[in-house]
């Protein structure tokens, strides 16, 4: 069992304990706010087209790894990526594949439920609980083949499975006749595509796949992850490229990881998604539908906007469909490149500027998550992503009131960054009430479970969870959106249509007390707005994580189960198909 494992099973042990014994503590009533029980999740998997990239960014270092989703002959792939400088040997390495998926899984938009405990039984409250490299590289020649069209081999290397070489071009048409000489399939129009980069005086990283050096299972190659870092004064995400590939509407998911900061985009709108909202419980069979009809809403609400689906420390999340981000996993995203332990920076002409020194223990502390997520298509897609700094929000945090309503609907500036898409099922104490003075509206996990455990409990049916990540067959219409949500969401033109199902009234036992009204009526408000402007953000700063309607900040071990698959790659990069040279 790994480090990781023994932590999980320890802490869900620990988790056991203080139910069965029922143990509790004098804490601050922000203990109490926990996110929920997990359901299900809306990961990558979810969209058949959709790629996924994480970066991670520190002063004028990025570090961008991407999964290959190709799925065609090893022999017959290239990759070709727009890159601000010339990568050497170090830049570069190939990752393990379960890494997106953890990211993938702990910043999707979650389903998550509530039951309302008996109004009558004692209150418990909480303990709150702490939660391969290749050959050496080779210098380009200057008699390099190519040099009488404007391009240049700058440099030539090897990695795991990959042939990589990075190039330089004077003229587009040039380097566009250099990839066909060189027998890579470009599509039509790839010269007036590659035209604004070779101007900029961008370089190229290509990559082929040596099938020798290929890892098969099942007949299927497994084309390892790649991860390369540079310095660069913009950090921004080539894109214009992958449009050359599509064959229509595609989902690009962007994580980042930074210390203390989260990012949003500065070329294109802002929106986040709308959260806490309470829904159906017929969402839970089609959660992936639900969430891709809510998506598809708000961008038509907002056309063109990129939209803000997590914000949260990587090292914490409420509720845990997984543990949260490991050291050993930031470290292989790019903590042991960036900051004090990066080593020198890295010029344009991939040599380090200044004198090399033995860097120190990279610090692991600190980096917050962002989901970004953007749907496009070749006529809204013109810029390559700009990101830029953005303050702390907070939302979707927090647990339903006595009525049954949900606190922060829409992003609110903060302190912290602690905002997630979440989508909440809440099932009211059906039971007699047996007492004088019922307290209505404490909700909890499910019955028998103790009320109140500090996160989320284990996934019942977890295989089913695969299933309910993914679209139906056919899309949920708007009308049926409206349908299973149980407040209006205007920053969004929606207009709840689902009659909140109360359970029957039980009057109270014969000790004289009266019968009191359930929680999680029809009258709920309005959702708030889901315009993303805290670029500049109104004066008004919401709770930080303390309040009463934050959430716990550590693992507690809960969620058992595998999330869904997602399908990721190489994210809106050019993967060309290269032609089979003919024996001869």
């Amino acid at each position: 069992m790994t480090p990781l494992q023994q932590g999980w099973e320890m802490s869900r042990f620990v988790q056991a304990l203080i139910a069965v014994t029922a143990l509790s503590a004098a804490v601050p009533n922000g203990a109490r706010a926990f996110c929920g029980f997990f359901v299900s999740g809306a990961e990558a998997s979810l969209y058949n087209e959709a790629t996924m990239v994480v970066l991670m960014r520190e002063g004028t270092r990025t570090v961008l790894s991407m999964q290959n989703s190709y799925k065609g002959p090893p022999e017959d792939f290239a990759l070709v990526i727009p890159v601000p400088v010339i990568l050497q040997k170090q830049n570069v390495k190939t990752l393990p594949d379960a890494v997106f998926k953890r990211v993938d899984t702990l910043s999707a938009p979650r389903l998550v439920e509530y039951w309302e405990t008996d109004p009558c039984r004692p209150q418990v409250y909480p303990m709150a609980m702490a939660a391969r490299q290749g050959v050496v590289m080779e210098k380009a020649k200057e008699d390099a083949p190519g040099s009488d069209l404007g391009v240049r081999v700058e440099a030539k290397f090897a990695v795991g499975e990959y042939d990589i070489v990075i190039l330089s071009a004077r003229d587009s048409n040039g380097l566009d006749t250099w990839l066909r000489q060189e027998h890579y399939n470009i599509p039509k129009g790839a010269g007036a595509v590659l035209r604004p980069y070779v101007e900029a005086g961008t370089k190229f990283f290509v990559a082929k796949v040596d099938v020798k050096r290929v890892r098969f299972a099942d007949g299927h190659a497994l084309l390892s992850p790649i991860r390369f870092y540079y310095d660069d004064d913009e950090f921004s995400l080539p894109v214009r490229l992958g449009l050359l590939n599509s064959a229509g509407q595609q989902d690009l998911i962007v994580q980042i990881l930074a210390r203390g900061q989260r990012y949003e985009v500065a070329n294109y709108d802002n929106v986040a998604i709308p959260t806490n909202i309470r829904v159906d419980d017929a969402v839970r069979s089609d959660f992936g539908g639900f969430y891709d009809a809510l998506f598809r809403k708000t961008t038509a609400s907002h056309p063109g906007a990129v939209v803000t689906e997590y914000a949260w420390d990587a090292g914490s999340c409420d509720p845990c469909p997984s543990p949260p981000l490991q050291g050993d996993e930031l470290m292989t995203l790019g903590a042991d490149v960036v900051g004090a332990g990066g080593g020198p920076t890295i010029g344009p002409d991939g040599q380090p500027i200044g004198r090399g020194v033995i860097p120190p223990t990279p610090n692991l502390n600190g980096f917050v998550l962002t989901r970004l997520h953007y749907r496009y298509d070749k006529d809204q897609l013109g810029r390559d992503l700009v990101f830029r700094v953005a303050k702390p929000i907070v939302g979707g945090r927090g647990t339903p009131d006595a009525r049954g309503e949900l606190p922060e609907r829409a992003p609110q500036p903060s302190s912290v960054n602690n905002f997630q898409g979440r989508y909440v099922i809440l099932h009211p104490w059906e039971g007699a009430v047996a007492c004088e003075n019922p307290i209505r509206g404490q909700w909890g996990g499910p019955p028998g479970s103790g009320g109140y455990r500090g996160g989320p409990a284990p996934v019942q049916g977890a295989a089913a969870r695969v299933e309910a990540g993914r679209p139906a067959s056919k899309p949920v219409s708007f009308e049926r959106l409206a349908s299973l949500v149980r407040y209006d969401i205007p920053a969004i033109d929606l207009t709840a249509k689902a009659e909140a199902q109360e359970p029957k009234q039980t009057p109270a036992a014969k000790s004289g007390g009266t019968p009191t009204p359930k929680p999680g009526g029809a009258s709920a408000p309005k959702s708030g707005g889901a315009e993303l402007s805290t670029h500049d953000p109104a004066t008004t700063e919401a709770k930080d994580a303390g309040s009463k309607s934050g959430c716990a900040l550590v693992w507690d071990g809960g969620g058992s189960g595998a999330p869904a698959l997602w399908v990721g790659g190489a994210l809106a990069l050019l993967a060309l198909s290269r032609r089979r040279r003919r024996r001869t």
